[in-house]
């Protein structure tokens, strides 16, 4: 299997691990009395999800062909039981079993992904109909990008749609069809933007963060300070000046301003290029594979975490507006880190499958 996408996945969980420790021990220590409370959560699911990775890498991913309905039901009835759940800062994006909440939300951006893959495959020689090549499979997705946005939730919607429309155009869709469909669903988002007022805000603040910098502009300006105090080679770990209650949970959405702040541009560029790293070897992984079903899937999984990841820095800086959406690996989190080292697990097995194709013949 590919051993160096073996690699820069365990280098971002070590990252992750770390980098949680040094932005929650404190907020921990105040507020729940425990300065290693995040880090020990954290590291239970890092092995949870490790486990899970070793599992999906032996699991031939062909035979989720089989499994793609019945996938998607559970999923289905996971965002239901979300939805059903009693709201956590407001929202209804996690299910209790017992002491364990998990996020359905994030296991369907896999089901989306392998939902694709299977229905393109399965449609190649239709996909550049626009009724078979983009609006019946749009249409099913779209049932999970309605749930998601229902918790409320417009980012992750937004990033799933963004592979869907991606894997469509891999899969055979014309890129005129796909241009019809983006600009058919502008009026939509432009509606979810007004329709909550925190979204307004949010998107005045991207405009100018520093207009209101005590106000509702608060949090973005202080992490577009943060990333610009770390300079070139950071203040050093563990002293960052963001995680001192300037924001309310520094080692989720936003542990990537105290990453820059901490180990600098350095820090900063190394993280970068693991994430590219995951991204050239993924993409070699969706190009090789043996057939259009592993190519698709391959490919999916890995724009999914890859520009999560985009999306993540980006709207921690202030190149994107802001949206509650995680740093694969590096976020506080375990249902986004279980999910993503399935994903990583699935490529695994294609490049091992791939690997098992080629010396087939020789055999």
């Amino acid at each position: 299997m590919d051993y160096t996408l073996l690699g820069v996945a365990l280098a971002l969980v070590c990252v992750g691990l770390v980098m949680i420790y040094s932005a929650s021990a404190i907020w921990a220590e105040q507020n729940l009395g425990h300065s290693l409370y995040f880090f020990k959560r954290q590291l239970i699911w890092a092995s949870i999800s490790l486990f899970a990775m070793s599992f999906f890498s032996r699991f031939d991913y062909n035979r989720y062909r089989e499994m793609v309905l019945p996938i998607f039901f559970v999923t289905v009835l996971g965002l239901i039981g979300a939805l059903a759940s009693l709201p956590i800062a407001g929202v209804h994006r996690w299910i209790r079993v017992g002491p364990i909440g998990l996020q359905p939300a994030e296991f369907a951006k896999l089901t989306s992904v392998l939902f694709l893959a299977y229905y393109l495959d399965r449609k190649r020689s239709k996909t550049s109909s626009p009724w078979w090549g983009l609006v019946a499979p749009t249409a099913v997705v779209f049932v999970l990008l309605a749930l998601i946005g229902k918790e409320p939730d417009l980012g992750t919607p937004s990033l799933m749609l963004v592979v869907a429309m991606l894997l469509i155009f891999i899969g055979g869709g014309q890129l005129k069809h796909l241009g019809a469909a983006f600009l058919a669903f502008m009026p939509v988002l432009a509606y979810e933007l007004i329709k909550y007022p925190y979204r307004r805000a949010r998107m005045m603040n991207f405009l100018a963060p520093f207009n209101d910098p005590k106000g509702t502009g608060y949090q973005l300006a202080q992490a577009i300070l943060a990333v610009g105090s770390g300079g070139w080679f950071g203040k050093g770990f563990g002293a960052s000046k963001l995680k001192l209650m300037y924001l309310p949970t520094p080692h989720t959405d936003f542990i990537f301003p105290v990453i820059c702040e901490e180990l600098g541009l350095i820090g900063a560029l190394a993280l970068l290029a693991l994430f590219a790293t995951l991204l050239v070897r993924g993409t070699r992984i969706a190009r090789q594979a043996p057939n259009l079903f592993g190519t698709l899937l391959a490919a999916g999984i890995t724009f999914t975490i890859c520009l999560q990841a985009f999306f993540n820095m980006g709207m921690s800086i202030g190149l994107l507006p802001t949206k509650g959406i995680p740093l694969p690996f590096i976020s506080f989190g375990g249902s986004s880190l279980l999910a993503t080292l399935i994903g990583v697990g699935v490529l695994l097995n294609i490049s091992r499958q791939t690997q098992a194709a080629a010396l087939a013949p020789q055999k």
